[in-house]
């Protein structure tokens, strides 16, 4: 039973399952070298009446049986209150259309992580894009760490964002470029190790070959290039993949 009001505050969702398989690396700290690795992700963007939320959840295999990517499951979810809206007034300047108080919350089965991002975002209204923001927040610790069985746990940090949709047409078919950047900086683990500050680039580039079926905007495929500079805060491991992408939206 939804509560009274739920239905009227929705304004738009989108909610998508996606397909990447490709040749991944492992740190170093997890024995290193590349496995075929499959990834089945929950996502799930809405705008409501205060603001928008994104969430996602990745199922993740590979094909090393060696305690990483083995059965693992990963997710982050980020809910954004519009300034704007939560005002009921403008609240922009220049190309920059809103502010939005950003909270957001990353966690990992295996590692058992647990990390809390309070922030701000920056909503551009920059032509052809049909979204463009900037996240600047805290990357606080809430792991366990090493004694629980998880991953070691680690000082605090922060975490700078980009994340954008550009859709296009070439002879007529609908293209989208979207995805997202991150730099999250350096920070020191319990044993006094360095977790080196690491960039992470996920651009996917979409087809939308449901359109050739009758069902727009409904089935995509392509390719999530996946680059990615002292994966995992190693400094020994910098990749550089690309991935064969299925997206479903509902």
């Amino acid at each position: 039973m939804r509560a009274p009001g739920a239905v009227s505050a929705l304004e738009w969702s989108i909610t998508e399952l996606h397909y990447q398989r490709g040749n991944l690396d492992a740190p170093s700290f997890a024995g290193g070298g590349k496995a075929g690795t499959n990834i089945l992700t929950f996502q799930h963007a809405g705008g409501w009446k205060y603001g928008d939320n994104f969430i996602f959840v990745d199922f993740i295999d590979d094909s090393r049986q060696d305690g990483f990517n083995d059965d693992d499951v990963y997710g982050e979810a980020y809910f954004n209150f519009s300034l704007s809206k939560v005002l009921d007034a403008p609240v922009c300047f220049g190309p920059v259309k809103d502010v939005g108080a950003l909270a957001g919350l990353n966690a990992g089965a295996d590692a058992k992580l647990l990390k809390y991002l309070p922030g701000m975002r920056l909503s551009w209204d920059i032509p052809g894009f049909t979204f463009l923001n900037t996240d600047f927040t805290a990357y606080i610790d809430g792991s366990r760490g090493a004694g629980s069985g998880g991953a070691p746990k680690e000082g605090d940090s922060f975490y700078i964002d980009a994340n954008w949709s550009y859709p296009f047409r070439i002879f007529s078919r609908g293209f989208t470029i979207e995805g997202h950047m991150e730099y999250i900086g350096e920070r020191t683990n319990e044993f006094g190790g360095k977790v080196s500050g690491w960039f992470l680039a996920q651009p996917q580039f979409r087809y939308d070959i449901g359109s050739e079926f009758g069902y727009p905007e409904h089935v995509f495929i392509g390719i999530e290039w996946q680059i990615w500079i002292n994966k995992l805060g190693d400094a020994r491991t910098d990749e550089n993949a690309a991935q064969l992408l299925a997206a479903w939206r509902f």
